[in-house]
């Protein structure tokens, strides 16, 4: 069958051009459209209405999701770093009957209720149905096509929903904001479940008629808890790419990687940084590196990208003008309001007052439209002596000190700042961190220096709970844990000073 889909926005190409490739299969743009084409056929004699896509970076993820894209039915991407109870979690609620994997043994170990339906000619994925159908269908709203559950601070994940209709607005934008940087070849290095990489990294540069490479999490380094450094460094260096999409550590990664000699590709013309707050020095030492970084931001509730600097557009510290599908205000209190492709509501709550989303991101707006992002408006705290601060201004300082992986920064109601610190190396001393610190103090105001931290005894990961899949500390986890370590800390900071 021959549906409508994103493949259609494609400049007219030669149709041996390179489409899709992940080092293992390859699609030129003449023989992906049939192979999508394919996989929905088969995708929808399964039956299913609701599917959830649980495999590794790769073609086959690409070609289903494409595929059901196309059909419009929902698509619940599962995220591999969920942990089994998440994954559970996450089909149940928005009641998933059919999974499309390439680990069936997996699926059927963890979840019996369903049995193997076929194997897809075109990704060669496995289908499984569910027998028995326990679940309380709840309603999804009119247009929504994919339900992405957000790796937030709770242990259930939020499905936020989102139409076909915004989905598309987003990437066309996308396309038309970078059209004038003319890239060629985009490698994906997040996990594809990821909505910015999937719609960002795979949708835009298809409808753009750019060559998209997908290796598999085993090539990059990029498996789920870990990271290998020189495989992620090596697969950049191996597809020499155009673009990149990174969160702040992989950029942190590939600078430090390139002050110790790593040549980094001369192809790269664009390398989109955002997910987490991205310090400013580290922004400052790529630019002395001439690497092509530009900060964005966005979030899955509106359906991804909101802002974005571009090589022609600009400004060192902020993430950017607003996209063209955007609308932006700020609220009293400086919150950021997002109108215009939003979600359709969290699965089981669609109000979305108005069309219009409160982000909970504290932010400013200069003259010529550039968005700084300040802080989280549920983090900030106000010290005993009347002072409000954001914590991730003072962890971004930190977390730039190459001996500090990871710093969670309190203060509410105290006299000073304290701070949870996760060392570089394990073993490292804590003289060394303390003056780490100390030389981070110098960029931050008296009344945001830390006075007293304490050492996380471990290393925050996906797997342990303490780190989201765009490297965000689990700030209320952390404090939890390791909160009491604070008040046990006895400083070392006046011994660097």
């Amino acid at each position: 069958m021959q549906i409508e889909c994103l493949l259609g926005d494609t400049p007219r190409l030669a149709p041996g051009r390179i489409a899709l490739t992940d080092g293992r299969r390859t699609f030129t743009y003449g023989q992906l459209a049939p192979a999508v084409n394919l996989e929905a056929d088969f995708l929808l004699g399964t039956g299913g209405l609701r599917f959830g896509l649980l495999a590794d970076n790769g073609c086959q993820w690409v070609i289903a999701d494409l595929a059901l894209h196309q059909l419009q039915r929902v698509n619940v991407p599962l995220p591999a770093y969920f942990t089994a109870a998440q994954m559970r979690h996450a089909i149940d609620d928005a009641c998933v009957d059919a999974l499309v994997t390439d680990s069936p043994g997996k699926v059927r170990d963890l979840w019996p209720e369903f049995r193997i339906a076929g194997q897809s000619p075109a990704s060669g994925l496995t289908v499984l149905r569910r027998v028995v159908d326990e679940c309380a269908r709840r309603p999804v709203p009119f247009g929504v096509t994919k339900i992405t559950y957000t790796s937030g601070s709770t242990a259930d994940p939020k499905g936020v929903c989102l139409e076909n209709a915004a989905m598309n607005r987003v990437t066309r934008a996308m396309v038309n904001v970078t059209a004038p940087i003319g890239i060629a070849r985009h490698l994906c290095l997040m996990p594809l479940p990821t909505l910015l990489e999937n719609l960002a990294g795979v949708h835009a540069p298809l409808r753009s008629g750019a060559s998209c490479i997908v290796p598999s999490s085993a090539d990059t380094g990029m498996s789920y808890g870990t990271l290998d450094p020189q495989r992620l460094l090596a697969t950049i260096s191996l597809h020499q790419p155009e673009s990149l999409i990174l969160v702040p550590e992989l950029l942190r990664l590939i600078v430090r990687a390139a002050q110790d000699g790593y040549r980094v590709p001369g192809t790269l013309k664009f390398i989109a940084v955002g997910g987490a707050p991205v310090s400013r020095s580290l922004l400052e030492e790529a630019a002395a590196l001439r690497l092509p970084v530009f900060e964005g931001y966005g979030l899955s509730e509106s359906t991804s990208v909101v802002c974005l600097n571009t090589p022609h557009a600009a400004r060192l510290g902020s993430v950017g003008r607003p996209m063209p599908h955007v609308n932006l205000r700020l609220d009293a209190r400086g919150e950021l309001h997002v109108r215009g492709s939003v979600m359709s509501g969290y699965l089981g709550d669609t109000a979305t007052s108005g069309g219009e989303i409160a982000t909970g991101d504290l932010a400013e707006i200069d003259p010529d439209g550039f968005v700084y992002i300040r802080g989280r408006l549920r983090n900030l705290f106000i010290t005993s002596l009347g002072r409000n601060v954001s914590p991730e201004w003072i962890e971004r300082e930190l977390s730039h000190e190459p001996p500090i992986r990871h710093a969670v920064a309190f203060g509410e109601g105290r006299p000073e700042v304290s701070a949870l610190v996760c060392a570089a190396w394990p073993e490292l001393d804590s003289a060394a961190v303390a003056r780490a610190i100390e030389h981070a103090n110098q960029r931050l105001p008296e009344y945001a220096r830390v006075r007293r931290f304490a050492r996380m005894p471990e290393t925050p990961t996906l797997s342990n709970g303490l780190l989201t899949a765009n490297g965000r500390l689990r700030r209320d986890r952390v404090l939890e844990r390791f909160g009491s370590l604070l008040e046990q800390a006895a400083s070392l900071l006046d011994q660097a000073a």
